[in-house]
């Protein structure tokens, strides 16, 4: 007999982790009996409304809409038979425990962990928490370090690794292609290094900025794309003003928001991940996957993904010339470049397909 799987995400944004959960809901669905609570508020709504998933809506506005949707969430066990809840949200967890004690069916909890843990969890609050979990996932192995480390084992839940995957590579027409370069105004043989992802600073995009500024001293001309939406608009402003007042408007296009990320990273030669402490580094096997070299920071999830010289390069974390210098590499040597490509694609398809990693899941839950 199927589970009955409840999955909860009442997180507002659209990132990496609200999108992970949303395509493994796609995927379990057929298998499982799907049942999703989401924020009402959120940007994944739109997503939910075309899937064809069964999912409810909550508002998430406060300290103390946690009691009215632990309330919520408990009738939506008891009425669908609910016999685990997945959780990805952190902030989630201490809804979804007090709907397992307020539930006639208690059933079991399972938190895939997105995000770091930086200290430790032995107080009365978090011994209360993770005594009612029964798993943790953690999307890399230093994840599931951390919460070896941090959570004392007394109270520590089962803990393993299963990375994030990320589809193949759809096929981008010539036509688009070459309307997005005229939109970009990028010309044959220009050498492109995008960096994608929210503008905001802890993603880095002023280190990409300055790397290019110091190439261009150099004589070497680099065009970069600042691939997302501003997060933070005195950070995008702050950042437009640098461009301007270094005269590198030719070298740098802010492209905005878009849907179309992976025909925008087409556009490059190199994907960067400049994010300080990045847990995991989605965008980094979405690159590879479509056969563009990547560099990424040596902190966090991109040492687990980038084999260095490998299947591509790191450089120092928050360290423009170092980053400079692994583009100047990559610039001066193509051949180094191509090989680096297509060592990473076939990383990417062995380790870290999307489909695979979904499977692994699939199997796990099972297995509580």
């Amino acid at each position: 007999m199927n589970k009955n799987i409840l999955e909860i995400c009442l997180s507002p944004d659209l990132g990496g982790l609200e999108l992970y959960m949303y395509k493994l809901c796609l995927y379990l669905n057929p298998r499982m009996n799907i049942v999703s609570i989401i924020n009402e508020e959120g940007k994944l709504k739109d997503k939910f409304s075309q899937s064809g998933i069964k999912f409810f809506e909550t508002k998430r506005k406060s300290f103390f809409s946690l009691f009215s949707n632990a309330f919520k969430i408990a009738k939506l066990i008891d009425k669908h038979d609910i016999d685990l809840l997945h959780v990805h949200w952190t902030k989630d967890l201490p809804t979804a425990v007090l709907a397992k004690k307020i539930s006639k069916k208690s059933p079991k909890i399972v938190q895939t962990r997105h995000m770091h843990m930086t200290r430790f969890k032995s107080d009365f609050y978090h011994r209360w928490l993770y005594k009612n979990i029964d798993l943790m996932i953690a999307v890399t192995k230093r994840v599931q370090s951390q919460i070896e480390q941090f959570i004392p084992q007394e109270i520590r839940p089962k803990v393993l690794t299963s990375y994030i995957g990320a589809a193949g590579c759809d096929k981008i027409e010539q036509d688009k292609k070459e309307q997005l370069q005229k939109d970009y105004g990028i010309k044959d043989g220009d050498f492109i290094i995008g960096i994608v992802g929210r503008i905001e600073e802890p993603k880095g995009q002023y280190l990409l900025i300055d790397a290019i500024k110091k190439l261009k001293g150099k004589g070497i001309d680099i065009k970069g794309l600042v691939i997302g939406h501003a997060m933070d608009e005195l950070y995008l402003k702050k950042l437009q003003d640098e461009v301007s007042r270094d005269n590198l408007n030719e070298n740098i296009v802010f492209t905005g928001f878009t849907n179309e990320a992976q025909a925008h990273m087409k556009l490059c030669d190199v994907i960067v991940l400049a994010t300080h402490k990045e847990t995991f580094g989605l965008v980094l096997i979405e690159a590879m996957q479509c056969g563009i070299c990547v560099i990424g920071s040596n902190d966090g999830g991109p040492l687990e993904i980038i084999d260095d010289g490998q299947s591509g390069l790191l450089f120092e974390s928050k360290n423009s010339d170092s980053l400079a210098e692994k583009i100047e590499l990559l610039y001066m040597d193509k051949e180094l470049k191509e090989k680096l490509a297509v060592s990473g694609r076939k990383k990417a398809q062995d380790v870290f397909e999307e489909v695979k990693q979904f499977e692994e899941v699939n199997s796990v839950l099972e297995s509580v």
